[in-house]
């Protein structure tokens, strides 16, 4: 089995917080959004992992440090890293092709800006699974359409008469990928353009009129890290389902001195807490600092000193300094505030 990933977009409904780093690389709830993605699809599919392609954008953005801490991520689930880019930005198909090496065998394909809760098997009669998520308002999603036997025959964005509840949360498998490969291939070579761009849904669209078999994959949870807001909200739910889990969140090297920690909590290796009320559902990196302040449902990246601070659904960033009393914050990397 492979995983492909796109990952080359800049995130910028994200800034200022993916100006310095890459939105997949943001950590919510201690990890980066895209290291807990792949390790929650590898758990999903219960199969072994035999490569990984990721493909990014412009080498200066996505740079040797992005490349190292995503090959350390294959190697953690035991397989090869491949790395991709692309430098155009011409769609989700396009994105997809820039990959055509890996594109072979059985695959999921999952864009980086989500992250997920499942428990399913992958149907073995299908060609292919797209994942979806039931919702309240479909009509300000792509949802699937089903016949009679729940497969799926028709892919609808937004629609405006009752269609499915069920959402494409950009998560896709294939029994064989160099199928789709062919479709975009196609897609490509005739430049069928939606939106201005090459999009997947147009080679699964042509998959669908060849008469492959396409069924849904439902998952229990779907999380977004679009902006700042649904971000710190992921951070919060996701919080809660580690500490459901039992999963150690506090750092044994972190320093908690005369500070109330209300669960759950992510802190840090290396951070430090001092005359503070931390939580609940807050996330602080390693070697933070955080002085005298009160803070709950926020998220609070490495190498930054708080102190004097009462904040409330803030998200700051990497090598920051805040001091002072404001609440409703979005800080990025190396600012001040004093």
């Amino acid at each position: 089995m492979k995983i492909i990933v796109p990952m080359a977009g800049r995130g910028s409904r994200l800034r200022p917080h993916s100006l310095t780093v890459p939105k997949p690389l943001i950590p919510v709830a201690g990890k980066p959004i895209v290291h807990r993605l792949v390790a929650d699809i590898a758990g999903v599919l219960k199969q072994d992992i035999e490569e990984i392609a990721f493909i990014l954008g412009d080498p200066a953005f996505f740079g040797d440090d992005v490349v190292e801490s995503l090959k350390e991520l294959a190697t953690e689930l035991g397989a090869k890293a491949s790395i991709y880019r692309q430098l155009d930005p011409k769609g989700t198909g396009h994105a997809i092709m820039c990959a055509e090496p890996s594109l072979s065998g059985p695959a999921v394909i999952a864009y980086a800006d989500t992250l997920i809760r499942a428990d399913f098997d992958l149907d073995a009669d299908a060609d292919s699974v797209i994942w979806t998520k039931r919702v309240e308002n479909p009509e300000a999603y792509g949802v699937v359409n089903l016949n009679e036997k729940n497969e799926i025959i028709e892919l609808v964005e937004k629609p405006t008469e009752f269609v499915s509840d069920q959402a494409v949360i950009g998560i896709y498998y294939f029994k064989d990928v160099g199928v789709l490969k062919n479709e975009l291939q196609y897609v490509l070579d005739n430049n069928i353009i939606n939106g201005g761009e090459y999009q997947i849904n147009d080679g699964i669209k042509q998959m669908m009129a060849k008469g492959k078999i396409f069924k849904t994959g439902t998952v229990d949870e779907w999380m977004d890290c679009g902006n700042k807001t649904v971000t710190i909200e992921t951070n919060q739910r996701m919080l809660n389902f580690l500490h459901a889990d039992g999963e150690k969140l506090v750092a044994d090297s972190a320093q908690i001195e005369n500070s109330e920690v209300i669960e759950p909590c992510f802190i840090g290796e290396g951070a430090v807490i001092v005359n503070s009320k931390i939580g609940p559902h807050v996330s602080i990196g390693k070697n933070t600092k955080v002085l005298d302040s009160k803070v709950k449902n926020s998220l609070i990246q490495t190498n930054s000193l708080i102190k004097n601070a009462t904040l409330e659904e803030a998200m700051i960033g990497n090598n920051a300094k805040f001091d002072g009393e404001f609440t409703r914050v979005s800080i990025g990397d190396y600012s001040v505030l004093e």
